[in-house]
């Protein structure tokens, strides 16, 4: 079986098991606990270093009722491999043990998309996926994931593959979660970013993923996800969600006081 090593362990996050338990769980200990958990169609969640958005991802794991199969969707930050590149067979690994692919989901997948295509090399060092997984390894240890790694600026390939991931879990008989990673403006001061953030977060939680592209060009909003987070919206859709809910927005000026040159990060629910 092939399987994935870690590429950003120690880095983004920490690296060793004990470690990174307790890293996980302080992001967790940063929310007040949840007061009921939440079926959902999709989610947004951010994948900065877990140090500075953490806490924000922690906010969407620790309300959203978990399934046990992921399509999690990642923008490609590195410009490797194929620009809608999945993973189908093996596994991916973390200080905190291996997670096997759902080769029967992504297989399901290919056999629906016209643009899918299996590539190792656009997964091989980007993180925005990696960093998800420790949180959901925490809370459900036994779960199988698909990551897809999107790079293309076309909204007909958000259609593609959104229509095509619908198609699926419509089809299957358990339910599977999807997951778009992505954090939102990036190194603007906080005044701004916060109001570029709002745009973005505004169609994230009207539903409409053709305004989230327009107002991500439009308005040079440099959410790295929009991709992602508009393929999610366009499955979404299609598999009848009906509200989305931000559970919490944050900066890295939160963290580390500067507010000169700050990134933004949410976490938002669709259901």
């Amino acid at each position: 079986m092939n399987v994935r090593p870690p590429a950003v362990a120690g880095a983004f996050y920490e690296g060793t098991a004990e470690g990174l338990r307790a890293q996980v769980q302080e992001c967790f200990d940063a929310n007040p606990p949840a007061p009921s958990k939440q079926r959902f169609v999709g989610g947004v969640v951010p994948h900065a270093g877990l140090m500075y958005s953490g806490h924000v991802a922690a906010a969407f794991y620790s309300r959203a009722e978990l399934p046990k199969r992921f399509i999690i969707l990642c923008p490609n930050h590195t410009g490797f491999g194929h620009f809608a590149a999945i993973n189908r067979e093996g596994a991916w690994k973390t200080p905190l043990g291996e997670v096997p692919i759902d080769t029967l989901l992504a297989d399901a997948l290919m056999s629906h998309s016209e643009i899918l295509a299996e590539d190792w090399r656009a997964h091989a060092r980007e993180h925005a996926l990696e960093v998800q997984l420790p949180f959901l390894q925490m809370l459900i240890p036994d779960f199988t994931f698909v990551p897809i790694c999107l790079g293309a600026h076309r909204y007909d390939y958000c259609e593609d593959i959104g229509h095509a991931i619908a198609r699926v879990i419509t089809g299957s008989r358990e339910p599977v979660g999807i997951l778009a990673s992505s954090d939102l403006n990036h190194y603007e001061d906080q005044q701004t970013t916060l109001r570029k953030d709002q745009l973005a977060i505004g169609e994230v939680l009207k539903l409409d993923p053709r305004e989230l592209w327009r107002v991500v060009d439009e308005f040079d909003v440099s959410m790295c996800g929009f991709i992602p987070t508009t393929t999610m919206l366009i499955a979404a859709n299609q598999l009848g969600a009906r509200t989305a809910e931000l559970l919490k927005h944050a900066t890295s000026g939160d963290i580390n006081h500067d507010y000169a040159h700050v990134v933004g990060y949410a976490a938002m629910l669709v259901a």
